[in-house]
């Protein structure tokens, strides 16, 4: 009997599940380098290649927020400043502007660390 499947049919029953995939992406790395991706991998319980793809995967689609603790200190630098300087001035902080104050720092700190982390927040 012939098989009428066709081509792709044929290739994705090949692939048992996996999406196809059409372009490569290589780096070298040294010795020790190669033996860390391996052992992590397999920790993972995956193959070099396939724990690779993961993990590039993963950074490819996430949003770089900068570096988490840069962030923090630029969140202490803000409270500081946005507190400190009506205090000096002799003016009091109330509790809803103390609030309002960190909610806001929590949103922009995170964009300041990105963009220094980017080289383009520096002057």
């Amino acid at each position: 009997m012939t098989d009428i499947r066709s081509i792709d049919e044929r290739h994705s029953e090949r692939l048992r599940g996996r999406d196809r995939r059409a372009c490569n992406l290589s780096t070298k790395l040294t010795t020790q380098e190669a033996k860390a991706v391996e052992a992590a991998a397999s920790r993972a319980g995956k193959t070099p290649s396939e724990w690779a793809r993961d993990v590039i995967l993963r950074e490819a689609q996430t949003t770089s927020t900068g570096d988490p603790e840069l962030a923090e200190i630029l969140g202490v630098r803000l409270l500081l400043v946005n507190v400190l300087r009506p205090l000096a001035a002799g003016q009091q902080v109330t509790n809803e502007v103390f609030d309002k104050l960190l909610d806001e720092i929590s949103i922009v700190k995170h964009q300041l660390a990105s963009k220094l982390a980017s080289g383009s927040g520096r002057k």
